[in-house]
């Protein structure tokens, strides 16, 4: 069953998808989807490259940046930025809880110059908590311009 929460009109964050949630997915309009989990965290996850074949087949695009327990990197930050850009349409990113694709997402935007108090009030509103990646969202932000 799907569990999509909008995060804003153009983004949707998801806990682990199956193949089922591809066909849900294309029926919102997603173009895109993002796998934000490395392959192999869980036993139980869908691989991959079958919700990739799922995707392409019903004509949406997949993209894979996985997060691992690292933590986040510029060139991730940097890959969500130009994935959503070039998106046609709405982006669905996934993970295990969908916690990681909404920080992501969240600071993404930020680098983007979108008002980090905005975006965590959208993540919240999902059901997310931005909390711990904030300062680097009000980092982000600044450097684009936004320092609100």
């Amino acid at each position: 069953m799907s569990d999509f929460r909008k995060l804003s009109d153009t983004m949707f964050a998801s806990p682990q998808i199956g193949l089922d949630d591809v066909a849900t997915a294309r029926d919102l309009g997603i173009a895109l989807i993002v796998n934000n989990r490395p392959e192999g965290e869980s036993p139980d996850q869908v691989p991959g490259e079958e919700i990739e074949a799922a995707a392409r087949d019903l004509g949406i695009a997949y993209l894979a940046i996985p997060i691992t327990h690292a933590g986040f990197s510029h060139p991730q930050v940097s890959a969500l930025v130009e994935a959503m850009q070039s998106a046609d349409g709405p982006v669905l990113g996934y993970c295990r809880s969908g916690t990681r694709s909404t920080l992501l997402w969240a600071l993404a935007r930020a680098s983007m110059g979108e008002d980090p108090a905005a975006l965590a009030d959208a993540a919240a509103n999902a059901g997310y908590d931005v909390a711990a990646i904030r300062p680097a969202m009000d980092a982000l932000a600044a450097q684009a311009g936004n320092g609100n």
